[in-house]
């Protein structure tokens, strides 16, 4: 029996680096395995993205406070499973973000301050899952008010991470990881039976891990503050911005949540960053098979109660 191949490909999707591991009979089979899967991305890409006016997502947005928009069910049960979350998090992670004034943050140098509350809370005056009306029946989308937008940036990356396994475990590819900008999803084992090795990016160092995992059939995805954020009087000041106050978060420096699911975790991930640690780390306890640690500002680290048994 042919002794089987490790296969990597790194590229460029949906705005954002994407890498595949197969382990694969051969060369030739693992590359064939990954080019569906990257497919299946650009796929996904073409019906979320906002940067195309043709898009399923800007023809839902174009249209808000006008008309219901005819979409595919795949579409519609992404942001069901989305408002779901929006539930679970009281509106902590909202589908409908997108109609945030986003001349209010620039997170560079030449922010000094922030916005006045009044400002803040102006600028997210759209944002409200509740009125991103579904219509599973006639298969529509409508966005209740003139001005919202919606966007898959807080989903998208781990949900189409999901479908790469699906497509790869279809085409017999029994071990693997695809990593979707750090929404990371494993299957099988490495080639000498190993649990593949994730590492946590350390806040302070992202080039090197402060923990590592040994895991299988898992995701997991890490929303920081380490890559983009701005300090004024002193405070560190995330890119996350509440949609409830319009201002940005703090107190968290990185959120990373463990589950069997990409997209479940990368939905996850953001909302707990800007609930808190207390209350972000209670609502993960309620959650059967999920899991997280959380790193604030101090650098002292934070767990689920479930990190050593999921």
């Amino acid at each position: 029996m042919a002794k089987e191949v490790s296969v990597n490909s790194i590229l460029k999707l949906m705005g954002n680096r994407f890498e595949f591991t197969v382990i694969a009979k051969s060369e030739q089979e693992g590359n064939k395995a990954i080019n569906a899967a990257v497919d299946e991305v650009r796929r996904i890409e073409s019906l979320l993205t906002t940067y195309n006016n043709d898009s399923q997502t800007s023809l839902i947005n174009t249209n808000a406070g006008i008309t219901p928009v005819k979409v595919d069910a795949e579409v519609i049960s992404l942001i069901e499973r989305g408002n779901k979350i929006s539930e679970i998090t009281d509106g902590a992670f909202d589908i409908s973000y997108g109609s945030i004034d986003k001349r209010l943050w620039n997170f560079d140098i030449n922010m000094t301050s922030l916005p006045d509350p009044e400002t803040a809370l102006a600028s997210v005056k759209l944002i409200d899952y509740r009125n991103v009306i579904l219509d599973k029946a006639n298969s529509t989308v409508f966005l209740r008010n003139r001005g919202m937008r919606i966007g898959f940036g807080g989903i998208g990356k781990g949900y189409a991470a999901d479908r790469c396994k699906a497509v790869l475990q279809n085409l017999g590819i029994e071990n693997g990881i695809v990593n979707a900008a750090g929404d990371l999803t494993t299957w099988g084992s490495q080639p000498n039976g190993n649990l593949w090795t994730v590492g946590i990016a350390d806040p302070e160092q992202t080039e090197r891990p402060f923990s590592a995992l040994n895991i299988s059939n898992m995701a997991i995805a890490t929303s920081g503050n380490y890559e983009k954020f701005v300090t004024i009087n002193g405070k560190r000041y995330s890119h996350t911005i509440d949609p409830k106050t319009g201002l940005p978060v703090s107190g968290i420096k990185s959120v990373s949540i463990i589950c069997p699911s990409a997209e479940l975790a990368d939905a996850l991930a953001t909302p707990v960053t800007v609930m808190g640690v207390k209350v972000g780390i209670e609502l993960i306890n309620q959650i059967k098979h999920v899991a997280c640690i959380v790193i604030d500002d101090n650098d002292r680290i934070y767990t689920s109660n479930n990190i050593n048994v999921i």
